[in-house]
């Protein structure tokens, strides 16, 4: 038995549009969740699976969107995806396929002009719009979902429990507005033990300009509660344009705010299909992918996460 237990809580934000109802939604994301875990030690999967309590899922999306959607409907896609051991030719091929790179490269010529965004096709516009709502914070909205997260973190952070703060897409950046906010307005004691991004925008120029601490300099410009940050971006993942935080986020390391910064990126591969086909970006494919089983599992079994493909952050120019 991994003497885990009581001080280890796992707490995952999801990304932007409507979820399923909050109950059925932590349950599809538990079921992927274990099984990445599996492929990487059936043991710490086992032991892991017993501790359902410990998983809180940061259900903010209803607050914003208003709706859900019947849950069903991931179902046997996850199902699928479970069945399936790796990343199929076609699935690589489609990750690399030249428009994925051709919209790639537009986005990153936006990520710096945004004014050029009402070139793109109204869907991709209306995507962009969707998530300045939040830092718009209109209603209040963005400091509303952000307070959500923090009144799970702060007993949390009080007693010093091991926290692995899980944050995809959008998630990624509510978690780390909140732990900046839990840093330097509340000041809080406590740390959180691992920082886990997945298919995240935070490397972009448009998204970090606009991050709660971003007007200030040095110490104060970024959370000082994180202990390691670990990110993993998939081949072909759009929203993840930028998919190396150790450079951007340098100056954190330097200034000895974070212990490392690693970046999972090379042949990694989410090959959730649903009913548009491969999507890169799903949260149940990062899930269910072994690095990030590997990271969840090293994590709970208190060893090291691997570094193999990648080198933790101050050790990167």
């Amino acid at each position: 038995m991994i003497k885990a237990m009581s001080k280890k809580q796992i707490i995952y934000v999801p990304g932007k549009d409507p979820k399923p109802p909050a109950d059925q939604h932590i349950q599809l994301l538990w079921k992927a969740l274990l099984e990445g875990v599996r492929r990487s030690s059936p043991e710490a999967s086992d032991d892991l699976g017993q501790y359902f309590a410990y998983f809180k899922l940061i259900s903010w999306n209803y607050l914003y969107y208003q709706t859900t959607y019947d849950p069903e409907e991931d179902v046997p896609w996850i199902d699928a995806m479970i069945e399936k051991s790796a990343p199929t030719v076609e699935d690589i091929r489609e990750a690399r396929a030249w428009d994925v790179k051709l919209l790639r490269f537009l986005y990153s010529i936006i990520d710096y002009f945004p004014f050029l965004l009402k070139f793109l096709s109204k869907d991709l516009q209306a995507a962009a719009e969707d998530t300045q709502e939040y830092f718009k914070n209109k209603n209040n909205v963005g400091c509303d979902i952000r307070e959500i997260l923090k009144r799970q973190l702060r007993p949390l952070l009080e007693k010093e429990q091991e926290i692995l703060l899980i944050g995809h897409s959008l998630g990624s950046v509510i978690a780390y507005d909140a732990l900046w906010e839990l840093s330097h307005y509340e000041k809080l004691p406590g740390k959180v033990d691992t920082f886990l991004t997945l298919g995240s925008p935070l490397g972009l120029n448009y998204i970090q300009h606009r991050l709660v601490g971003h007007q200030h300099k040095g110490k104060n410009k970024y959370p000082s509660n994180i202990k390691k940050w670990i990110n993993v971006s998939s081949i072909g993942d759009i929203t993840a344009l930028d998919r190396t935080f150790a450079d951007d986020y340098a100056e954190m390391t330097e200034l000895k705010l974070v212990e490392s910064i690693t970046d999972h990126k090379d042949d990694i591969y989410n090959y959730y299909r649903g009913n548009e086909g491969l999507n890169c970006h799903r949260s149940y494919g990062y899930f269910i992918n072994d690095v990030v089983g590997s990271i969840i599992a090293n994590w709970w079994k208190g060893e090291e996460p691997s570094s193999e493909n990648e080198q933790a952050g101050e050790n990167q120019k």
